[in-house]
């Protein structure tokens, strides 16, 4: 079932021009000419594990730009399956698609603690239409996320369940700084590659067996990844 909407913790307004991973972000070539075309607030917002930032054809109020954690976005089929049609991580814009049609297209939901700066759609046409780097930009994030689309489609969507696992893990460990590859709960994991929880459930055991990777938590979450060559497709 899809998680209930909740609240967020609103945290103040964002201090854009100070942000800590500015480089990633959809703002990161701005300069102080188009920060004073700014005139709504970019809210600060905490969401917890499970928390909804949107449902599926709301109407969008702005977008999101991630910081922290990982979000998934999800659709319901019309059989009334869920599929995790894509993972975004921090740098990410989520809800982009809004700013052409003003819905979103999924619903988003925190697979972990995310921290978020939410931005008003005015804002982003106005500095659109006055902003060359922001166009720029969108462009950018534009073709980033249509790739990570084929991406997702072409590498977790076809295959053996052994080869899509595969595919995951890799995926989880290339994003990772430490040698480690952050899971989800096996449900999530199979909508995004279209298996049964219990396939799931076996792939990563016999990886686990394998001396593949090692479990560094109880509830099966994060592993550390042993011997990456393993990961590749055989």
């Amino acid at each position: 079932m899809i998680p209930i909407k909740t609240e967020s913790a609103w945290r103040g307004t964002s201090d854009c021009r100070n942000c800590g991973i500015r480089d990633m972000v959809l703002f990161a070539d701005l300069n102080e000419q188009d920060f004073n075309l700014i005139h709504a607030p970019i809210d600060d917002l905490v969401y917890q594990s499970g928390q909804s930032l949107y449902d599926e054809s709301d109407k969008a109020l702005g977008v999101f730009t991630l910081r922290k954690g990982l979000v998934k976005l999800v659709r319901v089929t019309a059989d009334g399956r869920e599929r995790v049609v894509r993972v975004l991580f921090p740098g990410d814009v989520v809800g982009l698609e809004a700013l052409a049609t003003g819905r979103y297209d999924s619903q988003a939901v925190a697979l972990s603690e995310v921290s978020l700066c939410r931005i008003p759609l005015d804002v982003i046409h106005q500095l659109g239409a006055n902003s060359p780097r922001l166009h720029r930009k969108l462009m950018e994030k534009w073709q980033s996320a249509l790739k990570l689309a084929d991406d997702w489609l072409a590498e977790l969507n076809f295959g053996s369940a052994r080869q899509r696992v595969l595919h995951f893990i890799r995926k989880m460990h290339e994003v990772s700084e430490d040698g480690t590859a952050t899971l989800f709960g096996r449900d999530d994991m199979g909508a995004m590659m279209d298996l049964k929880l219990e396939t799931v459930s076996r792939e990563v055991t016999a990886l686990v067996r394998a001396g593949v990777m090692e479990p560094l938590d109880k509830h099966g979450r994060h592993y550390k990844v042993l011997l990456p060559d393993c990961l590749e497709e055989k």
